[in-house]
């Protein structure tokens, strides 16, 4: 009886204080050198962060305009996720994005690059929208894979390979 207790109220818990998760994904692809890049973000979350940051009420699982919405996608995603690959800034190119489940997956890549050695990150994607935001990061770089979390306001990861 205990257990079943303590396990409705952690849920209820969890209900009352929500928590604000995003997951980013990146893998240098070993045959084409690219930077393949792709961030999870709870949609309801993005739309308020687009909303704010742009002024215009934004559908993302049914866009009226979906060509404007891909842009303002790749603006906002672009402006809080900033790569640095061997010291060098990578652009990343906004590929499009998918709903899975209660998520928005943002996909992007980038131009080829070298092998690369040291990744450092700057992801405060949803920051401006809550304290208590975690950023996951995975990067896979020649089979290995490391990972780190950010929670806000901590922005910042290094990964070298």
């Amino acid at each position: 009886m205990t257990s079943v207790l303590l396990g409705f109220l952690l849920t209820f818990l969890n209900f009352l204080h929500p928590f604000y998760v995003s997951v980013t994904e990146i893998e240098q692809n070993p045959e084409t050198m690219v930077l393949q890049v792709s961030s999870r973000i709870f949609f309801d979350d993005l739309e308020r962060a687009l909303d704010r940051t742009y002024k215009k009420k934004t559908n993302i699982l049914k866009p009226a305009e979906r060509k404007q919405t891909d842009a303002m996608i790749a603006a906002y995603v672009t402006a809080h996720l900033k790569i640095r690959a061997n010291g060098e800034p990578v652009v990343l190119k906004f590929l499009g994005y998918e709903i899975e489940e209660e998520a928005a997956w943002c996909y992007f890549e980038t131009v080829k690059t070298a092998p690369v050695k040291r990744l450092e990150i700057r992801n405060d994607i949803l920051f401006e929208q809550h304290e208590s935001q975690i950023n996951m990061m995975h990067v896979t770089i020649g089979g290995k894979r490391k990972s780190t979390k950010l929670d806000n306001p901590a922005a910042t990861a290094s990964f070298s390979f």
